[in-house]
């Protein structure tokens, strides 16, 4: 790929609208020509309008980039970017040849498991802890910050550094276990704070709340054990602590979804639990009820 003075012309789209797509669409936009495109057609046009808003009033920055409602032709890119909510991303594997070029990638780094495999042979794996808040179509508030690992090429993760984002290159199977070590901590920390309706830190106040997510991470652990994954920390429940504490002010994405009346991803993270513990045959009561829990949120 091109050397460094050579990747500020690199095509990036990204692909969604939400708060972490327009966090690393704004970081990004230094060092590659951005589109963001999606599917939400306010946060698209307040984007056009005055670019990605980041931070809190009065301190905000603007960052201009290109956005396209999804369905419009764009230009092919290097590198998509897929941060839509995972129940689209069947959608945007069946249109992943017309974002790219054609020895262009894509690039989760969504939530749950298996957006990888759906998105097909021309995309990468990574997991990032990076984290963020939307405020508002195309207002996102920078969260937690932590590294971002990708299981492919050396110019994705330069990209990334480029950009003042921490990043690195780690094995397919090294981000599984960093998959599921995530898996373990949203499982509890998102679906309770969308059945509350609090921010992240609230939970540690709490303690049926916290003895939730510590249950809730737990199972999972024990699904991936059974799976031959060994999660990357010791004690799954300390763990989900200390990430609720860090991210305190954070509203979890699962909780923006509820709050905005639209379709959570809690299938593809406690689903993701339940369905591979009963395949293993291994018990998951907690992740079971809260995917029930936040199922009937909808329902009503």
């Amino acid at each position: 790929m091109p050397a460094s003075e050579q990747c500020i012309r690199l095509r990036l789209t990204v692909v969604g609208t939400g708060a972490m797509a327009c966090l690393f669409g704004a970081r990004l936009a230094s060092v590659a020509g951005i589109t963001l495109t999606g599917s939400w057609s306010d946060g698209i046009e307040a984007v056009r309008t005055r670019g990605i808003v980041v931070g809190d009033p009065p301190d905000c920055i603007s960052v201009p980039v290109s956005a396209s409602l999804w369905g419009s032709t764009i230009p092919r890119a290097d590198l998509a970017l897929v941060l839509v909510k995972s129940w689209r991303t069947p959608e945007i594997a069946r249109r992943l040849d017309d974002l790219l070029k054609p020895d262009g990638i894509a690039l989760t780094l969504q939530n749950g498991l298996g957006n990888r495999e759906i998105l097909g042979a021309r995309a990468c794996l990574g997991v990032t802890y990076q984290g963020a808040t939307l405020l508002g179509p195309g207002h996102v508030r920078p969260g937690g910050s932590g590294p971002t690992w990708i299981a492919g090429p050396e110019w994705v993760a330069d990209l990334f550094r480029r950009a003042g984002i921490e990043a690195g290159l780690r094995a397919t199977a090294e981000l599984d276990a960093l998959a599921w070590g995530k898996l373990a901590v949203n499982c509890g920390i998102n679906a309770v704070t969308a059945l509350l309706r609090v921010p992240n830190g609230e939970l540690l106040h709490r303690p049926d709340a916290t003895e939730l997510i510590e249950r809730a991470a737990t199972e999972c652990a024990q699904v991936a054990r059974a799976k031959g994954i060994e999660l990357p920390f010791a004690d799954p429940a300390a763990k989900t602590r200390e990430v609720a504490k860090m991210t305190a002010v954070n509203y979890s994405s699962m909780l923006q979804d509820v709050l905005r009346g639209a379709p959570t991803e809690v299938e593809a993270i406690n689903g993701s639990v339940v369905r591979w513990g009963e395949s293993l045959g291994v018990p998951t009561p907690v992740n079971a009820t809260l995917l029930r829990l936040v199922r009937s949120i909808r329902e009503g």
